[in-house]
């Protein structure tokens, strides 16, 4: 038959020395990574430019599009790429219970940790999606965002919720404490956790330890204990060296050589300069439309990205 066109996957793009610095792109990747599935990969800083509108999506050989990340993995799957493949039973089972274990016990404090917590927030969330997006994106996305884990934070969280911040913060960050635990006595001396090669757990597990590990958190309860587990701060530095040593595990520092023309930084002051101004009158602009003090009528995108030739399997898209 004819050459089926190559799948796609379009995620969030690298920063924090990761491949992606969002938590459902990064499962994707890296189980991607693990099985050698052959992607197309867009690493993008700006959801509309997904064929879902939303960041991880694949784009299968066939057109369809998949938005959900389990979805994705299960498609990559059953097209053989299937890093579960040799678990037995057991496994499977293990992989299901250790699945419902992060998503109750540690996303709510990734969540919280990075789109709750006011400093981590400006700081490092906001400041970071605030960069990678395109204006005008840029002024309202990450606030949007921020609500939309919010809500998901509420439902994860469910009814049995303390009413006290402070309260539902403590009870939040000690199960995430004891999840750490738990999985580091789960790996043990392992390479991966079902002996010496990766699976879907891995991913996932990778994604969660790895953010957390990397960021540069201002307020990094969790990464402190996180990093006295040494086992995973290994297993996480294992993964990131093995499957991407591309995407700035070790990230150079930013040249201070005063070697090197002062020309060459001139312009990017000058720009620096003009796109802070430009920020602040935009800020204006944007606080002025949610005052309701304008309104506008939002025109559609100007045109859809056409297909281009790729010079490699994977390309950063920068904005």
């Amino acid at each position: 038959g004819k050459m089926a066109a190559p799948m796609e996957l379009f995620c969030w793009s690298g920063g924090w020395g990761l491949p992606s610095v969002d938590l459902d792109s990064l499962a994707v990747l890296t189980y991607a990574r693990f099985t050698g599935a052959p992607l197309k990969v867009h690493k993008i800083g700006n959801p509309w430019r997904s064929p879902s509108g939303t960041l991880p999506a694949l784009r299968t050989s066939h057109g369809e599009v998949i938005s959900v990340p389990h979805k994705i993995i299960t498609h990559l799957r059953k097209e053989k790429y299937n890093a579960d493949y040799d678990l037995s039973a057991r496994q499977g089972a293990d992989t299901l219970a250790f699945m419902s274990l992060l998503q109750e016990k540690l996303l709510p404090v990734l969540i919280h940790t990075f789109w709750v917590d006011t400093k981590n927030y400006v700081e490092v969330t906001r400041k970071w999606y605030a960069e990678a997006m395109p204006f005008p994106l840029n002024f309202f996305l990450p606030g949007r965002m921020q609500r939309q884990f919010m809500e998901r934070l509420q439902l994860l969280c469910g009814e049995h919720r303390p009413e006290d911040e402070e309260e539902l913060e403590k009870e939040l960050y000690q199960e995430a404490r004891e999840c750490l635990t738990l999985l580091s006595q789960r790996l043990g001396s392992q390479k991966f956790f079902f002996g010496d090669a990766p699976a879907s757990l891995d991913a996932f597990v990778f994604g969660y330890l790895a953010l957390l590990l990397q960021a540069r958190l201002p307020s990094g309860k969790l990464q402190a204990h996180l990093r006295g587990l040494h086992n995973l701060c290994a297993y996480c530095a294992h993964i990131l060296s093995l499957y991407f040593p591309w995407d700035g595990a070790e990230v150079p520092p930013p040249r201070q050589t005063p070697a090197g023309p002062e020309a060459e930084e001139e312009p990017y002051r000058r720009r620096n300069q003009v796109l802070s101004v430009l920020a602040a009158l935009a800020a204006m602009a944007g606080y002025a439309l949610l005052s309701g003090i304008v309104s506008i009528q939002r025109a559609p995108p100007s045109r859809a990205p056409g297909p281009r030739a790729l010079s490699m399997a994977e390309e950063e898209e920068d904005e």
